[in-house]
This record gives structure tokens, sequence and C-alpha cells, in this order.
């Protein structure tokens, strides 16, 4: 019977799953719960409240690969909410923070709309955290890019440095790379091998203090934290949207991760 409510009730959720939509999905099933027992009807209440409660807040603040990220969660299953102030994240199941570009203009550009403070909140919190690209690298106490002044979120200890001349190799990165060492405990990776493929366009990254936090290593003229990991916060240098096969199952595992912890 609990089974067979939660049905009904995901099936007329379906198509109305922005919390914003609250309105228009509520008129329609109002008529079937006047139809519930009063258990049944609990049921289905407490259904519906976990139903909502999976958005994961995609932070909007000008980062120009937001819509490819976008559809990119879509395409794995998750309810999206854009969020482009405190209150739009603050009730989310998971943060995803994307980004492209620089250091600084990330940093002050989530200062300003008041998402700096706000990521660190839910963070604290507990709550799933995903940080992309330059996300990833807002996660450290400082950038050397272009003599940055702008401290990160401070979330992990470390420096994000440049590619060094010295290897002779084109900066910045683009293109394909392979993920070595993937830390099998970290539920980002699950069904990930060891040395598969994904894409990186970057000139900087990250040097985390403490080790112990990496996931994976690439190699690219050194060897680097191709992402991290602790507790609820991941990070990730190069794009799972634009990874294919494997960036589709990364945050597919991040977004099962948000609905299952």
């Amino acid at each position: 019977m609990k089974a067979l409510v939660v049905n009904r009730v995901a099936k007329a959720a379906e198509g109305c799953r922005s919390p914003g939509r609250w309105r228009e999905f509520l008129n329609p099933l109002f008529f079937r719960l006047t139809s519930f027992t009063t258990s049944q009807r609990f049921i289905a209440l407490t259904a519906l409240r976990l139903y909502f409660a999976r958005v994961i807040a995609l932070l909007d603040y000008g980062s120009g690969n937001l819509r490819s990220v976008h559809k990119a969660l879509l395409k794995v299953g998750a309810d999206v909410r854009i969020a482009q102030s405190p209150a739009e994240m603050a009730d989310a199941e998971a943060v995803v923070l994307p980004g492209v570009g620089a250091f600084d203009d990330c940093i002050h550009a989530l200062r300003k709309q008041e998402l700096l403070e706000a990521s660190k909140k839910f963070i604290e919190s507990g709550k799933p955290f995903l940080g992309i690209c330059v996300g990833y690298q807002a996660l450290f106490e400082r950038s050397e890019e272009f003599n940055s002044c702008a401290a990160g979120l401070g979330v992990f200890r470390g420096s994000v440095v440049r590619f060094p001349e010295a290897n002779r190799l084109k900066v910045p990165q683009i293109g394909w790379n392979q993920l070595e060492s993937i830390n099998s405990n970290c539920p980002l990776y699950r069904g990930i091998e060891n040395g598969s493929y994904v894409y990186f366009v970057h000139s900087f990254f990250p040097k985390p203090v403490d080790q112990s936090i990496v996931a994976t290593r690439t190699t690219y003229g050194e060897n680097f934290a191709s992402s991290v990991w602790r507790d609820n916060v991941f990070a990730t240098q190069f794009h799972p949207e634009k990874s294919q096969k494997v960036g589709l199952q990364l945050l597919k595992n991040f977004v099962d991760y948000a609905a299952g912890r």
C-alpha cells in the first residue's frame, strides 16, 4: 500500500518538479489526497516533501558553462534549480558551483551576489557540494593567477598555481587526459575505471596541502590533483559536463549520493 501511494504521488508530480510550480501541482493533487485515508495521506505528503527536497541548486553568477552543466545534470535525472541568491540555494539537497575564466572574477561575482558566504554555510551544513573547474579552485585559499588578491573559500588549504613553462607543453591544457590513482572510496568514481579520459580546459590547478583529500591525479608535464574529496565536498579540475560518458557517470553518482545520503 505504501508503494502504491508513493507511486501515485510521484505520477501526479511528474512534470512539476520545480518548487516554483507548487500551485499548479497541488491543485490536481488535492483531489487525489481527498480519497486517501489519514495514514495514506501522511505517507503521500512525506513522499511529496522528499520529492521536492532532492533539488540540486546550480549557482548562477555569470559563469559561461552554466547551460552545459545544467543540461548534463538534467540528463542524469537531477531536479535542478538555477540559484542566483542565497535564498534559492538554502533548502536545496545539494549545490553545484560551475566555473570558467579567472579566479578573481569568480570570487568577486560570488561575493557580489552574496553566494560566497552562502556557499560556506551550505558546506558547513554537511550537504553535498560539487565544484567544477574554477569552482574547484575557488575552494582553496588563494590563487597565483594574474597576481590575484582575492581570498578563496578556504575550505581546503593550498594555493592555485600555473603550469610551469619549463614543461614545454602548451598552456592552457585543452583536451582529453587521463584520471590516475582514483580513490575507490570516493562516491563520485563509482563505476569509473582508472585511466578513464576526461576533458580539461585550464592553465592553473590547485596544490592541496593535505594530500589525503586528493581523489584523482592527472599528468600534464607534472602530476597534479585533478579532483579532491573530503566529507561532503567534491571538486574536479576537469569538466564532467564535457566528458561524455565518464562525465555523465560522475554527475549521476553525485546526484545519487545527494539523494541517498
